[in-house]
């Protein structure tokens, strides 16, 4: 299969849309021979963070001297971003390969009585990949929830949940302590299960099925802390680490980064400070309050929630504080839009609307009426290259501006891609 081919079949999966359950994926690894059980596996759930999570710790074992494999969700620009051995996103051959594969073990993937969703065949190929790659550990991002994520067919080390927020209620409930349910389904016996900072009431539900299925937690807060100071200092029953510098800007960074510290060490016990150092210093994750351009000085982060744009906020304050923001912003409809605009528009001087390249995008009139109702200035544009363009263009005359991406990774994707194909 040529590998314009197998993109074409992997992003007609879409189609199918989100079809939660284990049975479809168990199936296939099965067909292929379980390649996720020739690996150990770091599985990461939350609703805020965890990509970071997953960054922070692929990067330190990585320092260990280990193999490790990273699979996470959604790509900002395209599907082979989602896959990576050693910081290497997959090839298109080796995608074209692995497509193949899955299809020869389960032909109906795409056309038959039981077609496979994206998300699920996208996860079969990268366990597939990284089995081939003979990596030494596999770093897994929930796609979304974790009761009946795809990615919950494969048995784990150590199981962590970073902040739990509302969102994607519809799907996993309308509280904190429902969602904190699904996603501590990823806890399994002779696990062990790791817990960021948590609201009190995700907490209880956390620890309480930690234990229920026998899957000894380590509670954030509790049982190890990243010190709040310049630079920070990890802290835990026989394992202190101090002088850390982190790579990724905001201070919502340090409870990922003291999530990921926990989980590594569970991962490789031998971890030594100077590896943790290193790891935090030099991990890279795009589109988390990115600098991805000067002259202005140009921000992309997603933020596609309320709990994430409030982090985004706080980050903004206390790293740009007087700062002429002028915010490039687009949304999903799905989402709580309300909530994210409420933190994130009063810190704009300005507003440059567009609707990410998403069926689920909110319109143009609607992103206008939020507006409206936030009593802030803005235009509406034709794409978000047209937005930031026109964004970069004002706030390049004036030596306190910046320019904000922010709202939905389908955005940031959109302004990443045009930032390095001008014109």
């Amino acid at each position: 299969m040529d590998t314009t081919s197998a993109f074409q079949l992997v992003n007609s999966l879409s189609r199918f849309g989100m079809r939660f359950g284990l049975e479809r994926t168990a199936r296939v690894l099965e067909a292929l021979g379980h390649p996720e059980r020739r690996f150990e596996v770091l599985h990461v759930a939350g609703t805020n963070g965890k990509g970071s999570t997953c960054a922070f710790a692929a990067r330190m074992l990585r320092c260990a001297g280990k193999k490790v494999a990273l699979y996470t969700s959604p790509h900002l620009e395209r599907v082979n971003e989602r896959i990576q051995v050693d910081g290497i996103e997959i090839s298109d051959e080796e995608f074209a390969a692995g497509v193949e594969a899955v299809l020869r073990v389960y032909p109906g993937a795409h056309d038959g009585p039981e077609p496979l969703t994206f998300f699920e065949f996208t996860t079969a190929l990268a366990l597939w990949h990284f089995a081939r790659k003979q990596v030494d550990l596999a770093v897994l991002e929930v796609g979304l929830g974790g009761r009946l994520d795809a990615t919950n067919a494969v048995p784990s080390k150590v199981a962590a949940v970073t902040r739990i927020g509302l969102d994607h209620t519809a799907i996993l409930g309308p509280t904190l302590a429902a969602i904190a349910s699904e996603k501590a389904a990823i806890f399994k016996l002779g696990a062990r299960a790791v817990i960021a900072r948590q609201p009190p009431e995700a907490l209880a539900v956390l620890e309480s099925q930690a234990r229920a299925v026998g899957a000894q937690p380590l509670v954030a807060g509790r049982d190890f802390s990243l010190e709040e100071g310049a630079p920070y200092h990890f802290a835990s029953p026989g394992f202190d680490v101090p002088k850390l510098a982190l790579s990724l800007a905001g201070p919502h960074q340090r409870e990922n980064a003291e999530t990921a510290i926990a989980t590594a060490r569970l991962m490789v016990p031998a971890l030594s400070a100077e590896q943790v150092r290193q790891g935090l210093a030099s991990t890279f994750w795009p589109g988390r309050l990115e600098r991805v351009a000067e002259g202005p000085l140009t921000l992309l982060d997603g933020a596609h929630n309320p709990d994430g744009a409030r982090a985004l906020a706080q980050a903004m304050r206390a790293l740009y504080r007087g700062a002429d923001i002028h915010l490039v912003f687009g949304a999903l409809g799905d989402k709580d839009v309300a909530g994210i605009v409420s933190e994130l528009f009063p810190l704009a001087c300005r507003l440059y609307l567009a609707c990410p390249n998403s069926e689920r995008a909110l319109s143009g009139q609607g992103l206008l009426e939020l507006a409206a109702h936030q009593g802030r200035p803005a235009e509406l544009f034709e794409s978000v290259k047209q937005a930031l363009e026109r964004a970069r263009e004002v706030a390049k005359g004036d030596p306190a501006a910046l320019v904000l991406a922010a709202g939905s990774l389908y955005l940031v994707g959109e302004a990443r891609a045009s930032l390095r194909k001008p014109g």
